[in-house]
This record gives structure tokens, C-alpha cells and sequence, in this order.
């Protein structure tokens, strides 16, 4: 029998409780991490610039077209323009999009994009490859790699 109720019928009268949200994953949070970092590096180039061109934050956030409550926060790094607004961003300060996102002092030091500082190293390139290679290997020769890196890695205390 199906009863009827206000928002539609229920099968014997349950009530539907509604799932709970995933916590967040490693990757989520990385990625966030790496989005904030991103963010602070956009704003401390915008700054830079704008200082170098004696410009106040009015000044550029009227060349880019917005507030300039937004672009206190772009600045401060509490937030990320779009891309759009990057691109005048760069224009208004002639500032290369390299330099703002800080790939020109990840090219200069020979490094990946903020690789170093990852708190993940699951997500590092190196380690994936790694791990696909170990998940190959046949029980004797995991047994033998699983002696191997024991022997390698510090005891931890």
C-alpha cells in the first residue's frame, strides 16, 4: 500500500533521510592548497606591479573593469580572478601571466609549479608511476621490494 503525504508518496510511510556528504578527498584538498597558493601568487605579482606603475588599487580595478573592493581581495590573495580578468589584469599592470601566476620563478628554479610543497606526494607524477610498477610486480618480487624499502626508509619512533 502506498500512502500519500504532502511531498508525494511514500512507500510505507519511511521517510528518506538525505546522504550524507563525502568527506573531503586528498586530492580535494591539494588541489585547494595549491588553488590558495595560486591565489596569494596572483596578488603578491598584481601588488608588485602595481606599486612599480604608481598606481592605487582604484586605479587598476577601474582599468580591469571591477570593483575595487574585489580587487583588495584579489590582492590580498582571497580570491582568484577569472580568466578573462587575468588577462586584463596582465594588460592593465603589463604584467606577463607567467609572473603573476609564478611559473616564471618555477621555470628560473628548474622545478614543477609548487611540486615541492605538495603534502600529497600520492599526486606527484613520480610516485604514480612508481606505484602502477609496484602493483606489476608478481608476490616474490613484492615481497622482495617491500624488504628492500625497509631496509632504505628510516624506523619510525
Amino acid at each position: 500500500m502506498v500512502k500519500t503525504h504532502p511531498r508525494g508518496p511514500l512507500a510505507s510511510g519511511r521517510v528518506r533521510k538525505k546522504p550524507r556528504a563525502a568527506p573531503a578527498s586528498a586530492a580535494a584538498l591539494s588541489r585547494r592548497q595549491l588553488e590558495r597558493k595560486l591565489a596569494v601568487s596572483v596578488g603578491a605579482a598584481a601588488r608588485a606591479a602595481r606599486l612599480r606603475a604608481g598606481l592605487t588599487q582604484a586605479d587598476v580595478a577601474d582599468r580591469v573593469g571591477i570593483a575595487s573592493e574585489v580587487y583588495g581581495r584579489l590582492e590580498r590573495g582571497k580570491m582568484m580572478p577569472s580568466v578573462p580578468t587575468l588577462f586584463r589584469l596582465c594588460l592593465a599592470l603589463q604584467l606577463s601571466a607567467d609572473a603573476s601566476l609564478g611559473l616564471a620563478l618555477a621555470a628560473a628554479a628548474g622545478a614543477g609549479l609548487w611540486e615541492e610543497d605538495s603534502t600529497d606526494k600520492d599526486d606527484l607524477p613520480e610516485m604514480r608511476r612508481l606505484l602502477r610498477a609496484v602493483r606489476r610486480l608478481p608476490r616474490p618480487q613484492l615481497k622482495l621490494m617491500s624488504l628492500v624499502a625497509s631496509a632504505i626508509l628510516p624506523t619510525r619512533r
